[in-house]
This record gives C-alpha cells, structure tokens and sequence, in this order.
C-alpha cells in the first residue's frame, strides 16, 4: 500500500472492508442452523484474537495512548454492533441486514451535528430522511419479517456509528492494532457474561441474550475460521480506510458492501430482491453517498 497514493488509500481499504464484511456475512449465514449469534461473536472475536496476537508477536506497538475510555467505548459499541448484525444476518435476507449495517452514514451525521456542532444543511437532512424511508421500503412491515428484526437493525446503526466515530480520534493516539484488539477482546468478553449469566440463574434460553452453548463439529471450524478471519480483516481494513480518510468518498464507498452482500446471498439461497427492496436499497445508497460527500465539502 506505501506506493498507492494517499488519496486512494481510503477507497481501497474501504472496498477490501465492504468486500471482506460481505464474506464474513455469507459465512455467519452458513452456520446458522449450528450456532446463534453470541456464538458466533464469541467464536468470530476468538479467532481474530489469535490471528492478531501473531501480529504483536512479531511487530511492536508503537503508539502514545492516553484516551482509555474513549477506547473501551470503542470495543464494547462495537461489539454491540456486531451482536446486532449477525442476528439480523441469521434470521433475514444477507442483502437486506448489510443495508441495515450502512445506515450508520445518516447516525453519524446526526450525532455529529448534535455532539459535535456540524452544521447540516437541508440536503443532509434530506438524505436523512430519504434514507430511512428507504429502509421502511426494505423492511416492509410485517410483510417479510417481524419488526423486532428492523429495530435491531436500527440499533446496530447507531452502535457501529459511535464506534466509527470514536476512530477518528483514537487512531491518533493507538496503533490501529490496539484499537481492534478492543473491540476483539469486549467481544469475547460479553458474550461470556451473558451465557454464565444464563445458567448461573437459570434464565430461560434464547438466542440473544441468554443463548445455548454448542460446540464445533466437522466442517463448523472451517467455516468458524473463515469466519474469524474475514471479520478481523474487515475490522482492520475499515479502520485503516476512516485513518486515512475519516469522511467522504471513503463512507460511500462502503456501500458498496449491499451490492456484494445481495449477491452471496442471492447464491446462498436468498431471494432475489423484489422491486421494492431494489428501490429501498438504491434510496439508502444514493442519500448515503449524498451526505458522504456533502459532509466532506
């Protein structure tokens, strides 16, 4: 990458991302008839736990520090979005919950003008609104899934927004390694708390927040590694992509994670698209790049 000028570093790490999230999404969707989604965050965090560990090993941190909180926030939002995420692609269209996981483009334009004061004209609050109204479009109430699985595709937008947003300045002050291990590490972490905290009490199971354990079988490790591997790959380039260009073109790009995720799930055995959603999907991408660029300018 040290030949590619700075300019383009962003929109390539951003493509390999979106490319990389697309996969581990496609993966995730495999396992879904051996595993729940704290499961697959346990077992996806693990494995990118020791395949970043190798990189310590071998390459020293160097880095000044000092923004601990704002580092912990990092880890356990992103994990929360994680959670969010993979539920969502365990029980809907793979296409349909990746769009759900590009809505944080219009979280981080409201929360930057509420917290940080950017002004946001009348286009952004436009694209805004549009975008949300091309969710509605792909979610289509009580149509094609409950509305449970549209609020936690909300929610995950505004928990990868928070921590998207929270690398803009932890990337000054920790090596970009440091602040994925965060994120690896409260996702190892939680989903841990949340099975003992289910049998310690003996709360009733589900596949949430106090889920079965199920252990690996057969072909399960190749595609939990796969799974880990993408995922910490996706992690990493798309941290790499916001330190190198934290607005912008790099944002839009990403969307371009929809059109891959359409297209592994389409041959994993989803639906095509109908109109709607196309119209839906195509709302959400056209106002996401819109306030990419106009809160770039």
């Amino acid at each position: 990458m040290s030949r590619i000028p700075q300019k383009y570093k962003g929109i390539i790490f951003m493509l390999l991302a979106a490319f990389s999230f697309s996969l581990m999404g496609g993966f995730a969707k495999v396992l879904k008839s051996s595993f729940n989604a704290p499961q697959l965050v346990f077992y996806r965090n693990l494995i990118g736990l020791l395949v970043l560990s190798v990189s310590f090993i071998r390459i020293p941190v160097v880095q000044t520090g000092g923004r601990l909180r704002l580092l912990i926030l990092r880890g356990v939002m992103g994990t929360l979005a994680l959670y969010t995420l993979l539920y969502n692609i365990l029980h809907i269209p793979l296409g349909a919950a990746m769009t759900y996981n590009t809505i944080n483009t219009f979280y981080i334009a409201i929360l930057s003008g509420w917290l940080l004061k950017e002004k946001l004209g009348p286009i952004i609050w436009i694209c805004i609104i549009a975008g949300f109204g091309g969710i509605l479009l792909i979610y289509k109430p009580s149509v094609d899934f409950s509305w449970k699985y549209h609020m936690i595709g909300l929610l995950h937008g505004i928990f990868s927004a928070i921590a998207y947003m929270s690398i803009g300045s932890l990337n000054k002050h920790y090596d970009t390694r440091v602040i994925v291990l965060s994120f690896l590490l409260s996702g190892l972490i939680l989903p841990i708390i949340m099975i003992s905290t289910g049998y310690l009490f003996h709360l009733p199971k589900d596949d949430f927040f106090f889920p079965e354990i199920s252990a690996p079988h057969g072909i399960d490790y190749l595609y939990l590694l796969a799974l880990g591997i993408t995922a910490l790959a996706g992690q990493y380039f798309v941290t790499k992509a916001y330190s190198n260009d934290k607005a912008g073109i790099v944002a839009a790009i990403g969307y371009s994670n929809i059109i891959f995720s359409v297209i592994i799930g389409i041959v994993l055995g989803d639906a095509f698209p109908d109109l709607l959603m196309w119209v839906g999907i195509g709302v959400v991408i056209v106002s996401g790049v819109v306030i990419s660029v106009f809160r770039k300018s």
